[in-house]
This record gives structure tokens, sequence and C-alpha cells, in this order.
């Protein structure tokens, strides 16, 4: 379980093919506080940490992993937001994120105001249901507000503390991302589903940011 609260951002040095997958070689700051075994949400995704030595985190990306997720886009030099899992103990200052992917959303438009980054990103249908106005969802494992939601978009604003501390401060449009909803919004769309109630698709006005 992680929070959406960036630790550091690492950078990509490796990205070496396997039978099925790509095993990902980072070099970040917390490599020397991880372990064999620990996992690691890296832009949202839960890896396992099959290595760690000096500076760098080594990990292995499977073909389902690949396939539903952005990292599959990854190249040398791509930065990375890097969580581990909360402690027992910790506080939680996002929201509870779990590092599995509902789905991959695009970037459609960024527009600056003030020392603020409106960004708004593009949804398939599926998630319709699970994102709400003024909830919490996780993009690229980053914990932020939908400010504003539109058919098949929703906006974010980005403060500047977020622009300097992940990767979305180098975000440009037409980039992939991934998107976790809420857990909570899923129970209670699953829970309605199995009591046998319909959800029809709202489709809210346009996003007016």
């Amino acid at each position: 379980m992680f929070t959406g609260l960036v630790e550091a951002v690492g950078e990509v040095v490796e990205l070496k093919p396997t039978s099925a997958g790509f095993r990902l070689r980072i070099a970040a700051p917390i490599a020397a506080e991880l372990t064999p075994g620990e996992s690691l949400a890296v832009n949202g995704v839960c890896l396992t940490v099959i290595l760690a030595e000096g500076s760098e985190i080594h990990a292995e990306v499977g073909p389902e992993t690949v396939r539903v997720t952005a990292l599959g886009g990854l190249s040398r030099g791509s930065v990375v937001n890097l969580e581990r899992p909360l402690r027992a103990d910790g506080r939680i200052g996002g929201h509870f994120v779990q590092g599995h992917v509902d789905a991959i959303g695009h970037i459609d438009d960024l527009r600056a105001e003030a020392d603020f980054q409106w960004m708004t990103i593009v949804f398939p249908p599926n998630l319709t249901p699970f994102i709400v106005h003024k909830g919490s969802i996780a993009v690229d494992g980053i914990s932020l507000t939908v400010a504003g939601l539109g058919a098949g978009r929703f906006d974010v604003q980005l403060v500047p503390y977020t622009m300097a501390h992940t990767n979305l401060g180098r975000a440009e449009v037409g980039d992939r991302v991934n998107l976790e909803c809420d857990i909570v919004g899923k129970y209670v769309v699953r829970a309605a589903e199995l009591a046998g109630l319909t959800l029809n698709a709202v489709q809210p006005g346009e996003v007016t940011h």
C-alpha cells in the first residue's frame, strides 16, 4: 500500500529485454535504503526490487505490466517517480494507493496559471464511474485531486512543489500516464453491481478550467 506522495525521482539507466518483458535499472537516491524483495512504486506501478546496489535499483517488468501500464514507453534517461510502501505507523498524507494501475491516460492539455499548472488528462470510458469531482486519483503514482471533470477527461492543478519534485514537471502534451482510481470508489461500484444496481454513465459538462 502506498500514499501517492513521491519520495524521490529516479532516472532510467537501462532497459534490458528479457524473454517476456524487460529488466529496469534506475539510478535513485533511495537505492541504498532498499533490499531485494521489497516493493517499490515506479510511476505508480508496484514492482519488486530484485537488486539494490550502490545508487541503482533493479526491477523486472513482466509482459502484463507492459500491456496495462505506461512503463513500456520508458526509455533511457526517463525520469520516474518512486515511493516505498506505507509503514504501519506512518502518516497518510495523500490517499490509499495500491500500485495497481487501472488504465493509461493521455495528457491532452497543459495551461499555466501564475506559478501553478493545469493539466487535462483523457481517460478511457471504463473509468467513468470511479472518477468524481474533488475526489482523489493517482497520476503516475502521485496523489492528486480531480479539480475539473468532463466527458472522458479530468483536470488537476499542479502546485510548484509537485512540478519540481516529480516527473510531471517535465510532462508534455501527448505523454502517457498511469492512472489508478481511489480504491474506496471501486468497492462502492462493485457493491452496487452485486446488489443488482445499474450504473448509467453520467456525462458531466465540459471541463471549464
